[in-house]
């Protein structure tokens, strides 16, 4: 309740705020809600059940403004307020319109989007989710690299039809409860039972919700849109954080809630996943837009994470934790660098550029670091989560996991290319002119790639905060399977 707090508050006053004071007033704001976040993490025992919580009725006793935090909320938080401050750093280096209205978009997005991985009630869940949207829909409109606000009005479209399937499943569920009280609670909405064919059109409702954001095909084709058109820092909370709202819901709601149907679910999920880690893959070796080419990079990421949930293993869901973890920071690092290059070279095209590294030294060795963490190479961050979701995705399918493995070779093609393109060979256009690293723009790069590298040597401390969580939500799931058998 007090990060949600501590947010909206640093977003207003940010708003208030002379022009020239909102980049640093946010930044503190930032900083200030991730050290409470600290603060709570250093007193919080991962034993799987939820601490922090604040119950209150709300409009009616239905309805309660309801929260908690258990492992997977604390794993989401951390991330989440972590990358804020990354991303507020790398915002600071430019000047732009209407610099209160930014930065206090970026601090009341934050506050929405703790409220979601905090929610502990059905409709404020949905009512955190439908409010992380308008910050990002302004944010991606009003600073728009094209000008052109299409893109995200389909955006927006996609994203409010999703939603609406979502509460409509709420409200049937909770009609469901049978008696009268606090009928959204998260513990309500579980025990409630349902046959096999409500089960199936509640988990579609649910599940178009959470596949626009993650995004599933065939749901994607606002994304490298969206993500090319956006100001880097929307798009770096889009991919970074906004995508994981999606799947945190199919651990947290979807799959809790509607366990009848988990069997067909899970297939639908797998299988589009695994399509995706190729899909994207494929496309993005294609690209010349760094900014696209991430954004396809990034559908094949979560494509394979997705898969790895649905498995519904502990290997697949604490894979899945600590590759959303690795995922976050690896492409809001990516995003900045592609940010620092087009600021300086004035292009982001692949085919105008090359021989950065030989201008910035610094700044293609951070760059590397990123862009083997994103390949998984051992010791990085992407490579215990891929392992892990790997793993769950072949002991469930001997070919599926023999295609989501491709991921290993397509990812390195793509990300070479990437770099070998952009950082190597001959000075090409404005790289003759690129200056290294300033010192605004250390910070930012420094943190990420810290945390690619002290996440690649021990990423245990993922699993053990959210281990006891992960068990508590397959038990609800296996129990009812249980005893439909």
């Amino acid at each position: 309740m007090e990060l949600i707090i501590i947010s909206i508050i640093a977003s207003i006053v940010t708003y208030l705020v002379p022009k020239g004071m909102a980049k640093m007033v946010a930044l503190l704001g930032a900083i200030l809600t991730l050290g409470y976040n600290a603060f709570m993490l250093n007193s919080f025992t991962a034993d799987g059940v939820k601490r922090f919580v604040f119950d209150k009725p709300w409009f009616s006793d239905a309805i309660h403004f309801s929260v908690g935090i258990d492992g997977i909320s604390m794993l989401m938080l951390l991330l989440t307020n972590i990358l804020v401050v990354v991303i507020l750093l790398g915002a600071g280096m430019q000047e732009r319109k209407q610099e209160s209205l930014f930065y206090s978009l970026i601090l009341f997005m934050q506050a929405a989007l703790i409220g979601v991985f905090v929610a502990n009630d059905g409709i404020m869940f949905y009512i955190f989710w439908e409010l992380a949207l308008i910050p990002i829909y302004f944010l991606s409109a009003l600073w728009s690299e094209t000008g052109d606000y299409k893109t995200t009005i389909k955006f927006f479209i996609y994203t409010f039809i999703g939603s609406l399937a979502m509460l409509a499943s709420f409200i049937y569920l909770g009609s469901k409860v049978g008696y009268e009280g606090h009928l959204f609670s998260y513990d309500n909405l579980v025990a409630v039972k349902l046959s096999y064919a409500e089960s199936m059109w509640v988990g579609f409702g649910i599940l178009l919700a959470f596949a626009v954001k993650i995004p599933l095909l065939p749901l994607n084709s606002w994304q490298p849109d969206t993500y090319v058109e956006s100001p880097t820092a929307a798009t770096q909370l889009l991919s970074g954080i906004m995508l994981k709202m999606g799947l945190y819901g199919l651990i947290r709601w979807f799959f809790p809630l509607v366990p009848e149907s988990y069997d067909f679910w899970s297939k639908v999920i797998i299988v589009l996943g695994v399509i995706a880690v190729v899909y994207g893959a494929l496309i993005a070796i294609r690209q010349n837009d760094m900014k696209r080419l991430t954004a396809f990079s990034s559908l094949s990421h979560v494509g394979l994470i997705a898969a790895g949930i649905a498995t519904l293993t502990i290997v697949g869901i604490q894979g899945a934790l600590v590759q959303m973890f690795a995922h976050g920071v690896n492409v809001v690092g990516i995003f900045l660098c592609i940010d620092i290059i087009e600021r300086r070279a004035k292009s982001r095209d692949l085919t105008h550029l090359g021989g950065i590294a030989k201008q910035s030294p610094y700044f293609a060795a951070l760059f590397l670091i990123l862009v083997l963490g994103t390949m998984a190479v051992p010791f990085t961050n992407g490579f215990p989560g891929e392992l892990l979701l790997l793993k769950s995705i072949f002991t469930y399918d001997t070919i599926l996991g023999v295609v989501a493995g491709l991921t290993i070779i397509l990812c390195a093609v793509y990300m070479l290319r990437m770099y070998q393109k952009s950082m190597l060979g001959m000075p090409s256009g404005d790289v003759y002119l690129f200056p290294d690293l300033q010192k605004s723009e250390w910070p930012a790069l420094i943190i990420v790639c810290i945390m690619v590298l002290g996440m690649g040597v021990y990423p245990q401390w993922i699993v053990e905060l959210t281990k006891a969580s992960s068990d508590n939500i397959l038990k609800i799931i296996l129990e009812t399977v249980g005893e439909i058998a």
